[in-house]
């Protein structure tokens, strides 16, 4: 009984506690207006003002960040390519890390090399030009028909006399950077770029999987199979490439090599491996190759010259014709033509980078329209 009469007590007490519940007060904000009328010309101009010019600041940004951007497509480009060589390594029973690993030491022991053999002979054949660049204009002053040719329009006399200006004055590189600021600023931009590429291409190989991974996740899921296909075809694509233009570069450094020994040229293993960097470079690479062995040949003889650039020309037009359009037909699938004027557009386009991704891009492109526009095409 003690309890109930507690237990009454109780919630009588707290019944008395509680305070009146205060109504909210709403502020009055008026009623509410009509729907903007989307079909009016002033909120159509609206929109399209707004748009151009998000549209503008995007370009100048991307515009601002270009070579980044750039260096970030090099990069994966190169990671790609290099992939196909991280797999094989990997079937091995290695892991992805120490596949990676594998093929950075392979690299580095190729590029000591380079730097061994070549760097060295490079630097006595450019201090030998020099010095024997008087000697060499003498000797064809003498020649009858250039002397002829001289005497109506003195070129002989006009490249003498750049010459004596260039080797007294020390002229030669900083004219041709564009003075001693210009070298210094060549010089530090290009090793800061070379180094991001390769910091960069480090990281896309070892992390590639999880790259495309994350990437396949933005696809809706019923695609997702299908996309993730696609795309692993293609940068497969992207390593046969890189495989057969090494294959190519290959080719030209062998064929060098064989004619330096033939033509009895100094130094003609480091002539080879200069050829093999240089036709690593679409289009422009065998003007430096050509450029380099006709050099050369110039401290030997004029005659000597004239037949290793005559050989190395044709040389370049049976790989461009012939070498060039099979390997990539048999590697990547696509015909010789669209190799050749995928290289000629890219280039036009973004110069040496769009020179290097002009193929593999094509590759790309013939996969999408054989898997996905032509059937689509012949469904309807």
């Amino acid at each position: 009984m003690h309890n109930e009469k507690t237990t009454i007590y109780n919630s009588a007490m707290a019944i008395l506690r509680k305070k009146p519940v205060k109504p909210i007060s709403t502020p009055d904000f008026g009623a509410i207006g009509a729907p903007i009328n989307r079909n009016h010309p002033f909120y159509f101009g609206f929109l399209a003002a707004a748009g151009a010019i998000t549209a503008l600041t995007m370009m100048r940004a991307l515009a601002s960040a270009s070579q980044v951007f750039v260096l970030i497509i090099i990069s994966l480009f190169f990671a790609m390519g290099l992939n196909p060589a991280v797999e094989s390594i990997r079937n091995k029973g290695l892991s992805r890390q120490k596949a990676v690993a594998v093929l950075i030491f392979g690299l580095l022991i190729f590029i000591a090399l380079f730097v061994v053999i070549v760097i060295p002979p490079l630097i006595k054949q450019v201090n030998s030009f020099i010095n024997s660049a008087p000697q060499l204009v003498d000797s064809l002053r003498q020649n009858s028909n250039i002397a002829k040719f001289n005497d109506q329009f003195g070129l002989i006399d006009t490249l003498d006399k750049k010459l004596q200006e260039w080797i007294q004055n020390g002229k030669l590189v900083t004219s041709a950077f564009g003075g001693v600021l210009g070298v210094g600023k060549t010089v530090i931009s290009g090793t800061i770029s070379a180094l991001t590429i390769i910091v960069l291409t480090l990281y896309f190989i070892a992390s590639l999987p999880n790259v495309t991974e994350m990437a396949y996740r933005l696809v809706p899921a019923s695609r997702r199979e299908r996309v993730s296909r696609l795309s692993d075809a293609i940068i497969g694509r992207v390593g046969a490439f890189v495989g057969s233009q090494v294959i190519v570069a290959t080719l030209a450094g062998i064929f060098v090599l064989v004619l330096s020994l033939i033509l009895g040229l100094p130094y003609s293993a480091a002539l080879g491996m200069i050829v093999l960097f240089c036709g690593l470079i679409p289009l422009v690479g065998h003007f430096l190759g050509i450029s380099i062995v006709t050099i050369v040949a110039l401290t030997q003889s004029p005659k000597t010259a004239v037949i290793a650039f005559l050989g190395y020309v044709i040389y370049v037009q049976v790989e461009n014709y012939l070498i060039t359009p099979r390997i990539m037909k048999k590697s990547l699938s696509i015909p010789g033509l669209v190799t050749i004027v995928a290289a000629l557009l890219g280039t036009s386009l973004l110069g040496l980078v769009g020179g290097i991704l002009a193929v593999p891009i094509a590759a790309a492109i013939l996969l999408i329209l054989d898997e996905v526009v032509y059937p689509n095409a012949a469904k309807s």
